[in-house]
């Protein structure tokens, strides 16, 4: 009976420990690579690699810090659209304002059914700044009037039976100041002369008054429109005699 042989080498298999005698391991030499540690931030589906800190904050239960929250496509608005301003409407509504004429064709409606605040505004504080050569006070003035009118006309309108809300008053009031604009350069140069200095500021109250009436104005008032009609006569009037000084 022959006595039993060595016991078969063991081979290890990848990632175990091999033991080596002493003789054999002066021939050995390397390194142990440190494994990467990656964190998929789900950009892309790309893996980055974390570093140090980003580590230790996560064992630490602070990785809540290093979160990145995904963009949402409605904070990428434009300034404008975050704004709800639509150039393209306020530049039809000063058309229908400046060309009042049913016979031209404009839906002159949308400047009441569709109220804004901006282009009002911004027609009001254009107002204002050509009244700036004659007084400076009258820019808040005529912003104060300019809501606080529009509040009086709207009351008159509710209590006359009218079906029309204060936005609504108050675009059309502040769109329908145009006309006292567009006669304001035509004044600087004929003020010398009383007379054409008059008619062309009585033009432009009427102008201004007749736009704004013929949308506010609707036939649910009948017999009572006249009750309307003047008061925001008055108010044109008022807004000239602030710019004019008279």
């Amino acid at each position: 009976m022959q006595p039993p042989g060595p016991p078969p080498a063991y081979a290890p298999a990848n990632g175990d420990f091999t033991f080596v005698s002493s003789a054999d391991a002066e021939d050995l030499s390397g390194s142990i690579a440190a494994p990467d540690v990656k964190l998929n931030l789900g950009v892309s589906g790309e893996f980055i690699k974390e570093s140090t800190a980003t580590t230790f904050l996560r064992q630490r239960g602070y990785g809540w810090l290093l979160e990145v929250e995904d963009e949402d496509p409605e904070d990428n608005k434009p300034l404008l659209e975050e704004l709800d301003i639509d150039l393209k409407d306020i530049y039809y509504k000063i058309r229908c304002v400046l060309m009042p004429m049913p016979s031209l064709g404009f839906n002159r409606q949308v400047v009441r059914d569709n109220p804004d605040f901006w282009g009002p505004l911004a027609v009001v504080l254009f107002f204002s700044m050509i009244s700036l050569y004659g007084q400076f006070r009258v820019v808040s003035w005529i912003i104060t009037i300019w809501i606080f009118g529009s509040l009086t006309i709207f009351l008159l309108a509710r209590v006359l039976g009218g079906e029309v809300a204060y936005g609504q008053v108050l675009g059309v009031i502040g769109y329908s100041l145009l006309p006292l604009i567009v006669i304001a350069p035509i004044l600087l140069v004929v003020g010398s002369f009383e007379m054409v200095s008059t008619l062309i500021k009585l033009f432009g109250v009427f102008w201004a008054a007749y736009s704004a009436a013929s949308l506010l104005v609707g036939e649910e008032f009948k017999t009572k429109k006249p009750l309307l009609i003047y008061p925001i006569f008055l108010l044109y009037i008022y807004f000239l005699s602030l710019y004019t000084g008279v």
